[in-house]
Protein backbone atom coordinates (compact mmCIF):
# COMPACT_ATOMS: atom_id res chain seq x y z
CA UNK A 1 0.00 0.00 0.00
CA UNK A 2 3.06 2.42 0.64
CA UNK A 3 4.34 2.24 -3.03
CA UNK A 4 0.83 2.43 -4.17
CA UNK A 5 0.21 5.37 -1.81
CA UNK A 6 3.24 7.11 -3.06
CA UNK A 7 2.68 6.75 -7.03
CA UNK A 8 -0.99 8.00 -6.48
CA UNK A 9 0.20 11.12 -4.67
CA UNK A 10 2.64 11.71 -7.50
CA UNK A 11 0.00 11.64 -9.77
CA UNK A 12 0.67 8.16 -11.05
CA UNK A 13 -2.16 5.40 -11.02
CA UNK A 14 -1.34 2.78 -9.06
CA UNK A 15 -3.05 -0.47 -8.05
CA UNK A 16 -1.64 -2.71 -5.55
CA UNK A 17 -2.15 -6.91 -5.61
CA UNK A 18 -1.93 -8.69 -2.81
CA UNK A 19 -3.41 -12.04 -1.58
CA UNK A 20 -7.10 -12.16 -0.59
CA UNK A 21 -5.78 -12.97 3.28
CA UNK A 22 -4.52 -9.35 3.53
CA UNK A 23 -7.53 -7.58 2.24
CA UNK A 24 -8.10 -6.21 5.67
CA UNK A 25 -4.51 -5.45 6.58
CA UNK A 26 -4.84 -3.09 2.78
CA UNK A 27 -7.90 -1.70 3.96
CA UNK A 28 -6.28 -0.51 7.64
CA UNK A 29 -2.68 0.56 5.50
CA UNK A 30 -4.65 2.65 2.97
CA UNK A 31 -6.94 4.58 5.98
CA UNK A 32 -3.64 4.57 8.03
CA UNK A 33 -2.01 6.46 4.97
CA UNK A 34 -4.88 8.71 4.35
CA UNK A 35 -5.93 7.30 1.08
CA UNK A 36 -8.90 4.91 2.03
CA UNK A 37 -9.40 4.97 -1.50
CA UNK A 38 -6.05 3.59 -2.82
CA UNK A 39 -6.54 1.14 -5.25
CA UNK A 40 -5.95 -2.65 -4.79
CA UNK A 41 -6.79 -5.99 -6.12
CA UNK A 42 -6.86 -9.41 -4.81
CA UNK A 43 -5.87 -12.99 -5.93
CA UNK A 44 -6.95 -16.30 -4.17
CA UNK A 45 -4.61 -16.86 -1.24
CA UNK A 46 -2.57 -18.98 -0.62
CA UNK A 47 0.09 -17.72 -2.81
CA UNK A 48 3.72 -19.09 -1.11
CA UNK A 49 3.48 -22.69 -2.59
CA UNK A 50 1.48 -22.07 -5.97
CA UNK A 51 3.34 -23.28 -9.30
CA UNK A 52 4.51 -20.79 -11.54
CA UNK A 53 1.34 -22.31 -13.80
CA UNK A 54 -1.07 -21.50 -11.09
CA UNK A 55 0.65 -18.10 -10.21
CA UNK A 56 -0.10 -17.60 -14.08
CA UNK A 57 -3.66 -18.21 -13.67
CA UNK A 58 -4.23 -16.41 -10.21
CA UNK A 59 -3.09 -13.17 -12.91
CA UNK A 60 -4.84 -14.02 -15.49
CA UNK A 61 -7.79 -13.91 -13.05
CA UNK A 62 -7.82 -10.73 -11.92
CA UNK A 63 -5.61 -8.76 -15.01
CA UNK A 64 -9.09 -7.03 -16.12
CA UNK A 65 -9.59 -5.75 -12.33
CA UNK A 66 -6.16 -4.97 -12.29
CA UNK A 67 -6.62 -2.48 -15.64
CA UNK A 68 -10.03 -1.61 -14.34
CA UNK A 69 -8.17 -0.28 -11.29
CA UNK A 70 -5.94 1.79 -13.33
CA UNK A 71 -7.65 3.33 -15.70
CA UNK A 72 -11.10 4.74 -13.67
CA UNK A 73 -11.82 7.99 -12.51
CA UNK A 74 -12.26 7.98 -9.20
Amino acid sequence: MHDTVWFEIQGKPAVSIASSEFSDAATTQAQALGMQSARRVFVPHPIQDATDDEMRAKADGVIDQVIDALTRND
